[in-house]
């Protein structure tokens, strides 16, 4: 049986879950597939290309929250809606908030969810809460990930 790009990428984001994205290679991904890694470049040319569709797909639920070119305050809920949708996605994925940040921080595919922002606050207001999102996310999921290994000292651990 041929794979698809939607099987790759589904593969990829398995073994994003049991292995984390340090252990996230080309290999892992084609063995999960049971095929060789040269197999994958048919679908992806490299894993950065890989990376931007697993980011697509992490946060490719996240709605356009409401229409652009509305009110101030309209524009403003809705920015803080995207970007609370976009972060609960990203925490829903092992190191989803890695893989995400990194996509957009090296324009990797294009966001429709930047695009969408930035029909509400402006290009870089769109970058500056991405970043914001992508920053206070990932550090959610180190404290979680040291939280489930007992690596906490303190209270919180």
């Amino acid at each position: 049986m041929r794979n698809t790009l939607a099987d790759v990428v589904s593969a990829a984001l398995r073994v994003l879950d049991e292995q984390g994205l340090e252990g996230c290679s080309m290999r892992r991904v084609a063995a999960a597939l049971d095929v060789q890694p040269s197999a994958l470049y048919h679908h992806v040319p490299d894993k950065q290309t890989l990376l931007a569709r697993m980011a697509d797909v992490i946060v490719g639920g996240v709605s356009a929250g409401g229409p652009p070119g509305a009110g101030p305050s309209d524009a403003t809920a809705a920015a803080r809606s995207m970007c609370l949708e976009m972060r609960r996605a990203m925490l829903a994925v092992r190191d989803g908030a890695d893989v995400v940040a990194t996509a957009a921080a090296f324009r990797l595919g294009s966001s429709a969810v930047e695009q969408r922002l930035a029909e509400r606050v402006g290009a870089d207001g769109a970058r500056a809460l991405l970043f914001y999102t992508f920053g206070q996310a990932q550090s959610t999921q180190t404290h979680l990930q040291a939280a489930s290994f007992g690596a906490l000292i303190g209270p919180e651990g």
